[in-house]
């Protein structure tokens, strides 16, 4: 696996455990060795930014995944064996995420960490749009 983290938020992240946590996800969803993955951290108002732009809702938000190809859960249906793919991108919000774990009365890292597996998960196409969905997610 190849994971690349970004840290753009001015808030000291435990790198090496996303990556980690990111690889065991993936391993955990039998993704091909060679992919890659690139994780960006941003603060509040970036993320705000993004929310709006690419999901037309206001303030920020925890995290949001861009999937760079179109891969369902299992790989694609037209293709037998997926291969290396570069998945797309994570971006998480560690400011949101410390508010939020703080309410859930969890540590940052263990929310850091829910954060990664969800984006992960929206990458190879999991979602929660609906409660069987939710559920598979």
């Amino acid at each position: 696996m190849s994971i690349e983290v970004s840290n753009e938020s001015g808030v000291d992240v435990p790198e090496e455990m996303l990556i980690d946590v990111a690889t065991f996800a993936l391993g955990r969803m039998d993704v091909h060795p060679a992919a890659e993955l690139s994780m960006v951290l941003v603060d509040s108002e970036t993320m705000a930014e993004l929310h709006m732009r690419w999901m037309d809702l206001p303030g920020p938000t925890d995290v949001m995944s861009f999937p760079m190809d179109e891969l369902v859960p299992g790989g694609r249906p037209d293709a037998a064996d997926l291969g290396p793919a570069i998945l797309g991108d994570i971006v998480l919000c560690p400011e949101f995420a410390a508010q939020q774990a703080k309410t859930a009365k969890r540590s940052f890292d263990h929310e850091l960490s829910m954060l990664t597996i969800h984006g992960v998960l929206h990458l190879l196409g999991f979602d929660h749009a609906d409660p069987d969905e939710e559920r598979e997610m």
